[in-house]
């Protein structure tokens, strides 16, 4: 009997696509924090600050105004419209406000797009480094990520030579991007993504581009694909730069024949996207001032990082041009990066995410630091530093009040006791020990 629910109950094929290590990292630093250890997050790429204020305050109007209802399957109009506005204030780009969709998250955006864009089979070039869930939910539906290996050569990222003969070897229906990019956050010139954009089009190569991390660009300035060409698929979010994740809030920008096989499928799968959500989402752009104040905070947090890893021994990183990542090699200390940032974090208490999440092929030796910290509210007008916790916790390695630097140097102390294979009372400061005290060991098969 047993037997034959188990048969019954048997999961899908489909479903048996990889975790995303990010959150298998999360909920191994929720477990130390859960035993009394203290944790410094660099693992995950959630902002800390808190939504814009104009965005909280709407949502309080709304619920406090009484009965929240299905809006229309692509979103408010006036928050569709509130959108497309915004690519002509912040880019010069005229966009109809009816080629808008508003989404669940970039989340749902990704699976609306392969969805409207693919049939089961097709090959969909993806970028490694890459953020693994655009090929999980690919195999998910049936398609064939194919992924594509970036290099220093390249800048990191795809290119129109490296995306032909892609396709010449087996065609391609389609090719993601992301500028800036998770994990890496480096970024494509404007010549650069135009030139893969015209490659793909002459090709017949459906263009999606993952525009996210857009405002947060430190290097130089994002450019859009929807400048370039009416035929790319946009997909963006609140989530970074607006700080609304939980909200789950995004949007696409649709080439016209796809609006309404978007709007039937948004129709069919959620209904519509939670109003709620939607309400604070259109008072957000309100905010733009509050989270300028954030993102100052994340270009000092990288100004420290980068200066104060290579004095760590960690000298190889990719181009921080933007996003809020530092994508950095490892290999002079181990050729496992899982194992790297497992001991990390078992030992040190500082969670990152190894880079084998992003890359299954170069990934072992990368490590991904994602340089955002818990802050409090009142912090915001004055440029989110890392949080006083962390430099409680990090007192101990040296002088000074420069969090980031202060992980630095802790980070080091993990990279030469790793180096010589273990770690021994010199490698960890008195208070480090006395956090892990009582702090259940992590089994090496898992984070």
């Amino acid at each position: 009997m047993l037997d034959a629910a188990r048969r019954l109950i048997a999961p899908s094929a489909r479903s048996d696509v990889p975790a995303f290590m990010v959150m298998d990292v999360m909920a191994a630093a929720a477990r130390i924090e859960a035993a009394g250890g203290q944790v410094i997050h660099m693992e995950v790429g959630q902002p800390a600050a808190p939504a814009p204020a104009s965005a909280i305050a709407a949502a309080r109007a709304a619920l406090a105004s009484g009965r929240l209802q299905y809006t229309e399957a692509l979103g408010i109009p006036t928050l569709r419209a509130r959108i497309a506005r915004h690519y002509g204030e912040t880019y010069g780009v005229d966009i109809d406000p009816a080629r808008v969709a508003v989404t669940t998250g970039s989340s749902a955006g990704f699976i609306l797009a392969f969805l409207a864009l693919f049939e089961p089979g097709d090959r969909v070039a993806v970028a490694l480094p890459g953020y693994p869930p655009y090929r999980h939910i690919l195999r998910a539906l049936g398609c064939e990520p194919v992924a594509i290996e970036t290099t220093q050569a390249t800048r990191w990222a795809i290119t129109a030579d490296m995306l032909i003969a892609a396709h010449r070897r087996a065609p391609l229906k389609g090719v993601l991007i992301a500028s800036p990019a998770n994990p890496t956050g480096t970024m494509m010139t404007a010549e650069a993504l135009r030139d893969l954009i015209d490659a793909a089009q002459s090709e017949g190569i459906r263009f999606i581009s993952d525009e996210i991390y857009h405002g947060l660009d430190y290097a130089f300035e994002a450019e859009t694909a929807a400048r370039l060409s009416d035929n790319a698929v946009i997909i963006n979010s609140f989530s970074k730069y607006f700080c609304m994740t939980g909200w789950r809030i995004g949007w696409m920008v649709l080439p016209e024949p796809l609006v309404r096989p978007v709007d039937r499928l948004q129709g069919n799968l959620a209904i519509s996207v939670p109003t709620l959500s939607q309400i604070a989402a259109e008072a957000a752009f309100d905010g733009r001032a509050e989270m300028e104040a954030v993102k100052h905070g994340y270009e000092e947090n990288r100004r420290i990082l980068l200066d104060g890893l290579p004095k760590a021994g960690i000298e190889k990183i990719l181009p921080v041009d933007g996003a809020f990542y530092l994508y950095a090699d490892v290999s002079r200390f181990c050729d496992d990066s899982f194992e790297f940032a497992q001991r990390m974090l078992q030992e040190t208490h500082v969670a990152a995410t190894p880079g084998v999440d992003f890359d299954p092929l170069q990934g072992r030796h990368f490590i991904r630091f994602c340089y955002i910290a818990a802050i409090h509210r009142g912090h915001v007008a004055r440029g989110f530093q890392f949080q006083r916790l962390v430099q409680e916790r990090l007192r101990y390695v040296v002088g000074g009040d420069l969090a980031a630097e202060q992980i630095a140097a802790e980070i080091v102390l993990f990279a030469h006791a790793a180096r010589r294979g273990a770690l021994g009372d010199e490698g960890v400061g008195e208070e480090a020990r006395a956090d892990a005290v009582g702090v259940d060991r992590i089994g090496a098969d898992s984070f």
